[in-house]
């Protein structure tokens, strides 16, 4: 019964949560490291009868943890086993975070809500170690095989902007870049990120230089680009509506030296537009020859004899009765064909004589 209880108090602290949020009389801000074993200080400044703590990440769509003096903490999945209420005073909803990893970085809520005074709300931002953190045991091991959404193909020597720009599907609070070379873990080399106080960049790359826009589009900046710089570039943007991620793959090549990717994008190139020019000297070919064939058919339509070919040639005959000089001079031809009977041929013959 008591199970059941508590379940139920669970559920409506999830559907409450955000009504109490709006009632928040106080806003402290505060920062702390990402560490081991990380103490996340919330002390309510005045005394009264504490009704419920609460915990809440920015990028968690569920309450991270909650502490009800009567039915006790209940912890999100993520954090099952990790969180701990410290307790010191009757008043205080601090909590202390263990085994952490990248993905604890962000910005939390704490709001505990008090009688009669009612509640009181502070924020934490957790910021990043100068060191990549330790990974988390329970979490299963990234893929081995990165696709990148973008490839960029440089010069050594030559210098190269990479930008994080992604569009995205709600408000952008963190924006963090990370390298990875093939086999290596992931490395932070820049943050940005919004605060009470206004921006602020992190810049851990030894290679480039980090820039932050007011509207948390990060570029990183690579002057002479060496074959170092290879690898896989990704940009996490940590939004109101979750986290969002791009990949950018950086190959390197010597100055006028070959390039893989490169010469299969020219070959691919090449061979479309020799497709491209195939289909249209076939195209011509066909309308041409359909052309050809509808005159000739209008031709014959036209002219009927001409579809035929012409066996008859003019043959002058001599006629049987001779009325006057004039027919005598004036010889008459006829159509005959070119085949002559032997008759024909013979009466030919006294003609000319």
């Amino acid at each position: 019964m008591e199970a059941v209880q508590k379940d139920c108090w669970y559920f409506v602290v999830l559907i409450f949560l955000p009504f109490l949020k709006v009632a928040v009389q106080q806003r402290v801000i505060a920062t702390v490291r990402l560490e081991e074993g990380m103490v996340l200080d919330c002390l309510c400044p005045w005394d009264g009868n504490l009704s419920m703590v609460s915990w809440t990440k920015l990028s968690e769509k569920n309450p991270v943890a909650v502490f009800h003096p009567e039915f006790g903490v209940a912890l999100s999945h993520r954090f099952q086993g990790r969180v701990d209420f410290l307790r010191t005073t009757p008043m205080d909803g601090s909590i202390s975070i263990r085994n952490v990893t990248h993905q604890d970085i962000g910005l939390y809520y704490c709001s505990v809500q008090t009688f009669p005074q009612g509640p009181w709300t502070k924020h934490i931002q957790v910021e990043d170690l100068d060191e990549p953190p330790e990974e988390d045991p329970t979490e299963p091991p990234p893929p081995q095989e990165t696709v990148a959404n973008h490839e960029v193909v440089a010069e050594q020597n030559s210098n190269l902007t990479i930008e994080c720009n992604h569009q995205h599907n709600g408000t952008v609070n963190q924006v963090v870049l990370e390298k990875m070379l093939h086999g290596q873990p992931w490395r932070i080399i820049g943050v940005c990120k919004k605060t009470e106080g206004g921006l602020v960049g992190e810049d851990y790359s030894d290679r480039g230089r980090i820039s932050c826009a007011d509207s948390l589009d990060m570029s990183l900046q690579l002057t002479q680009v060496t074959q170092e710089d290879d690898g896989f570039y990704r940009c996490t943007f940590n939004t109101d509506a979750g986290q969002q991620t791009t990949t950018v793959q950086l190959t390197t090549v010597a100055p006028g030296g070959f390039s893989l990717s490169l010469y299969m994008m020219y070959i691919y190139i090449g061979a479309g537009a020799a497709g491209l020019v195939l289909l249209i000297a076939i195209i011509i070919v066909v309308m041409r020859q359909r052309k050809r064939n509808k005159r000739k058919e209008y031709r014959v339509k036209l002219h009927p004899s001409q579809g035929q070919p012409n066996f008859y040639e003019n043959i002058p005959m001599c006629p049987r009765i001779k009325k006057s000089r004039q027919i005598r001079n004036c010889p008459v031809y006829a159509n005959l064909q070119t085949v002559q009977s032997m008759k024909t041929a013979s009466n030919q013959r006294r003609c000319n004589k």
